[in-house]
């Protein structure tokens, strides 16, 4: 696939998720997502009502993660916190799926805590993603993590947190694409550090990226970054 740097950036939600980001180390990654005019920047929910702030003169969403890095948490407190970031000015919302229950079979656990989710987001407005964690997942888990966020009404599925043992996979990206067909997004994230691996991960069937080395992304140069986002 063939895109300009400007098509490839409308790809891109920009990461910062790192434990020990500062004020100013999100307010760079925000300087840097206009200045590349990226989809979004997505950061911890504390730190949606400064990065709104600092949105709010561009078309760059402000997307918070939920119930992130683990998915263990009570689905009544991911949807108080979606819904104090929303109220806070994120436009997405990408909460992770509960893993543990996933494998153990318990489908329809895992689909309310996905239906509450996205009920609570969609009456708000907005958009959910749903973050499967992959690396930790066999194919029959994607498929049926993929099945039961669809059904659930989520509006992308998304590979990984870049926090667990590995981040995205071409392999997994086109399975999760092959699952739910044009009906749902996916997004591919953690561990793409160059344009050849995020244009691969399009090609695979991406239609949103999440990345913290945007910058060296889309200006070809390397970025050292060998793990997380």
């Amino acid at each position: 696939m063939t895109l300009t740097t400007a098509q490839l950036a409308k790809y891109i939600d920009h990461t910062n998720l790192k434990a020990d980001a500062t004020e100013a180390s999100i307010k760079q990654t925000c300087d840097e997502a206009k200045q590349f005019d990226t989809a979004s920047v997505c950061v911890n929910s504390y730190w949606i009502p400064f990065v709104a702030e600092q949105l709010k003169d561009s078309d760059v969403n402000p997307i918070a993660v939920v119930g992130f890095p683990l998915g263990a948490m009570a689905t009544d407190s991911e949807v108080f916190e979606a819904n104090k970031a929303i109220d806070d000015g994120a436009e997405e919302i990408d909460m992770v799926i509960n893993v543990g229950e996933l494998k153990a079979g318990n489908n329809d656990k895992v689909g309310k805590d996905i239906l509450a989710l996205a009920e609570a987001v969609h009456a708000k407005g907005k958009l959910l993603k749903v973050i499967l964690e992959t690396c930790l997942l066999n194919n029959e888990e994607i498929i049926r993590a993929c099945k039961l966020s669809e059904q659930a009404g989520a509006d992308f599925v998304k590979t990984s947190t870049g926090f667990s043992t590995a981040g995205a996979k071409l392999e997994d990206v086109k399975l999760m694409r092959e699952t739910v067909g044009d009906r749902l997004g996916v997004k591919a994230s953690g561990g793409i550090h160059s344009k050849d691996e995020a244009l691969a991960m399009i090609d695979a069937g991406a239609s949103r990226l999440g990345v913290s080395a945007t910058v060296a992304i889309l200006t070809g140069e390397a970025t050292g970054t060998k793990s997380g986002y």
